[in-house]
């Protein structure tokens, strides 16, 4: 396990909290779960009580899937454990989809020793009325119990910890709260629509999660990268709650590498002074400093380095001159109109080789529309090319159907039946019962398994008419429905060896000189997180036994979705023209379940296609701004090295 530039007085002056940072969110995991079973076998030698704090959503998930395989395999017991959660909604019934109740049960409760007289967690269900006096006794009870020995905690868009949004005061306690718009945004797709999630919200105060003796905040991701460094770097305000935890005397943030992307210590190290220089600091500090400057690269001062603490460059270099055409050269060079390699061409600076000249190319998309969405121009050159394109549809994208789509679908279906006179028994039953089960479902609720294949249905078909129209037809788009998606709820089970064998199956049988992979691991709902692992450790098994074709292959990891590539990481970008451009967006709109609103927005409610020029075209005014040629749009790649 590597932590990445450990917490020093040296590289984290900026820092007010003390940070670690692990090379991955699982190694950080471990740590934080290893420290709470110390904890607890501390507190067991001395027949005392280990009152934990406990957090819940995504980011703690990891943590307690190592509790439970620590009690399972290594004895780790609970008996000796008093648990207090942050929150829950309000209202909610604990057996609801979305109650903490069941969320701590699924991930840890049922799987260890605790015993269930020592769990203790906000109820959803109590009469408004009496809201105020529950408050005042979960706070009675923790007290009762001598308080916190450690707190879990996670953080919010809005830097909320617990539900504590903006605006709530040190010295809070437990209460009821209404939640902020990001955060209702933020549990949308939890609820399967904004509209379903609850406005309030019962949780533990800023001033009682301060007296807990130990608090451990995580983060994981770069979606939680600015809020990450307000909370670590910016002053205490009651605007980011977090930053309240910079007055705690015992708290620790731990992070991966992912979530530190904006720390400056990650970001910009140079601006502290005494840092070894290594090619890629230098690439992206003399990115950062055109960028902050405004200025092309080739324009770039001696002056300009040494005003911003970059002097050391300048040393080793002998001039600005030097450097800056060494950063131009090597970005010019990322730039090709033949994603597929160009023929015949010189190929030692280009990002592709040049031989075979047709190569066969697999995209995999994590849903039905990452690959039009994210690479659609990329993938309209590489068909308009002669190359073997493949599609591979990890997912079958059927939660993210609105029910209005199916009851359309099915009625069509029906009506065809009738105005051609064929057989509609069956299908008139199907409508009859499809709409019934679509009306008698309730918020949040599991789809039928008759609803949840018609939506994936829809999907396949939008993205077959997709495939069609860049030019590729039918046989070369696969649908690989990975097991671990179709479970009808945003939380998947995990990544299992069934996935991995039928990603290896494709891989062997198409044999690509190319691979496309989403690796926009931003995705909040992290199916593009488990799509990207399917392939890796596919690759890695593949890799193990000697697969001749796979020395021949190259991996490029796109993005778009959710974010894009920071320049100084990207390997290969593809300019699109604006009439490419215009083929892209007609390509993303044969996705018509989720244009104009699609069910599940994520933090961004503009629509897909909007997002995606927004990137292309922003990257595109980068290279712009950075001296290179001006295009109206640019989709960038990294390569990834196995």
């Amino acid at each position: 396990m590597n932590i990445h530039l450990a917490f020093t007085s040296e590289n984290t002056r900026f820092e007010k909290i003390p940070t670690r940072i692990f090379d991955t969110s699982v190694d950080a995991s471990i740590t934080v779960a290893r420290e709470i079973a110390d904890l607890i076998r501390a507190k067991a030698r001395k027949k005392e009580q280990c009152v934990l704090g406990l957090a819940t959503g995504s980011t703690p998930t990891s943590v307690y899937g190592e509790l439970v395989r620590l009690h399972q395999e290594e004895g780790l017991s609970f008996q000796n454990v008093v648990t207090f959660n942050l929150d829950e909604y309000y209202p909610m019934q604990p057996n609801a989809l979305q109650s903490y109740v069941r969320f701590m049960q699924e991930y840890l409760f049922d799987h260890v020793d605790i015993l269930p007289e020592n769990v203790h967690i906000p109820d959803g269900t109590v009469p408004k009325e009496k809201v105020a006096e529950f408050c005042a006794a979960y706070e009675a009870k923790i007290e009762a119990v001598g308080g916190l020995d450690l707190q879990i905690l996670g953080i919010g868009r809005t830097g909320h910890i617990g539900f504590n949004e903006p605006g709530s005061g040190q010295q809070s306690r437990t209460r009821l709260i209404t939640l902020d718009h990001i955060t209702i945004t933020d549990a949308a797709s939890d609820f399967f629509g904004e509209e379903n999630v609850p406005r309030k919200a019962i949780t533990m105060g800023v001033g009682t999660i301060l007296a807990a003796r130990k608090v451990i905040l995580m983060a994981w991701g770069e979606g939680k990268a600015a809020i990450i460094r307000e909370a670590v770097e910016g002053a205490v305000s009651d605007h980011v709650p977090a930053t309240y935890l910079q007055n705690h005397a015992d708290a620790t943030v731990i992070l991966d590498r992912a979530s530190a992307a904006e720390l400056t210590r990650v970001k910009t190290p140079w601006l502290l002074g005494g840092i070894p220089w290594d090619h890629m600091l230098i690439k992206k500090a003399v990115i950062w400093l055109a960028m902050k400057l405004e200025t092309p690269i080739l324009k770039l001062t001696n002056r300009d380095y040494m005003d911003h603490g970059m002097g050391d460059i300048i040393t080793e270099f002998d001039s600005a001159y030097n450097i800056n055409i060494r950063v131009f050269n090597e970005l010019q060079r990322t730039i090709t109109g033949w994603p597929g390699g160009k023929p015949d061409a010189d190929d030692s600076t280009r990002p592709e080789r040049a031989d075979p000249a047709q190569k066969r190319c697999i995209i995999f998309s994590p849903h039905p529309d990452d690959d039009v969405i994210s690479m659609g121009g990329t993938f309209i050159r590489l068909v308009d090319q002669g190359h073997e394109v493949h599609v591979a549809y990890q997912t079958s994208g059927n939660i993210a159907v609105f029910d209005d789509d199916v009851v359309r679908f099915v009625d069509f279906v029906n009506d065809f039946h009738k105005a051609f006179d064929l057989e509609k028994t069956v299908t008139s039953m199907m409508f009859d019962a499809v709409k019934r089960k679509v009306q008698e479902k309730q918020p949040g609720e599991v789809d039928a398994a008759e609803v949840q294949r018609i939506k994936g249905l829809i999907r396949r078909t939008e993205a077959k008419a997709g495939c069609r129209y860049v030019g590729i037809d039918d046989s070369r788009a696969h649908f690989l429905d990975l097991p671990f998606y179709e479970t009808g709820k945003v939380k998947k089970k995990p990544l299992g060896e069934e996935d991995i064998r039928i990603t290896i199956d494709l891989l062997n049988a198409i044999q690509p000189h190319q691979i496309y992979a989403a690796g926009d691991l931003s995705d909040p709902h992290g199916t593009h997180r488990v799509c990207l692992e399917a392939i890796f450790r596919a690759v890695e098994q593949l890799k193990q036994e000697n697969t001749p074709w796979l020395k021949d292959c190259y991996i490029w990891l796109y993005r778009g979705a959710w974010q894009e590539w920071e320049i100084e990481n990207v390997d290969m970008a593809v300019p699109l023209s604006p009439e490419e451009l215009l083929r892209k967006r007609r390509a993303i709109f044969k996705h018509q379940s989720q244009k104009d609103r699609p069910l599940f927005p994520g933090h961004d409610s503009r629509e897909f296609w909007q997002r995606a020029e927004s990137r292309n075209s922003g990257t595109a005014r980068l290279y712009d701004m950075l001296g290179l040629p001006e295009y109206e749009a640019i989709e960038a790649f990294k390569r990834y090295y196995f």
